[in-house]
């Protein structure tokens, strides 16, 4: 990669996102390596029974708080099949970042499983993510 395109070198400059299996992708990526990401942004998360993803919550309250800072968008008619209910998944991740006082935000909407909910309120989202803090 050529210098100017570097990536910040601190996480708090960097961010990971993802919708469906990519929203899961995205949390595991910053709850396994927070050293590199801080921010992560899931849209209608597969937080379910798909090679363990609805472990999450669990470990969420189990776990010393680490520091990332999470955007969760889910609808009420997610899906709901053989590997678990994707709504009541992002409920449960929502009541485990609560527990454990997290930086977190979630845009609960009645949609199901697309991009459309999410897509609308991407520039949010992100300015939420980016936004000042006060330590």
């Amino acid at each position: 990669m050529s210098k100017k395109y570097q990536l910040r070198p601190d996480a708090a400059g960097r961010g990971i996102c993802g919708h469906s299996s990519g929203g899961i992708c995205a949390f595991t990526a910053a709850w396994e390596r927070p050293d590199l990401f801080s921010k992560v942004l899931s849209h209608i998360g597969s937080f379910t029974n798909i090679r363990g993803g609805d472990r999450y919550p669990g470990m969420i309250r189990k776990t010393p708080k680490k520091d990332i800072r999470v955007f969760l968008q889910d609808g009420s008619t997610d899906l709901n099949n053989e590997h678990g209910n994707w709504w009541l998944g992002n409920l449960q991740m929502e009541s485990s970042l609560k527990y454990k006082k997290y930086d977190y935000k979630v845009a609960w909407g009645d949609g199901g499983h697309t991009d459309n909910h999410g897509g609308a309120i991407l520039p949010d989202s992100l300015r939420w993510l980016w936004r000042e803090t006060r330590r």
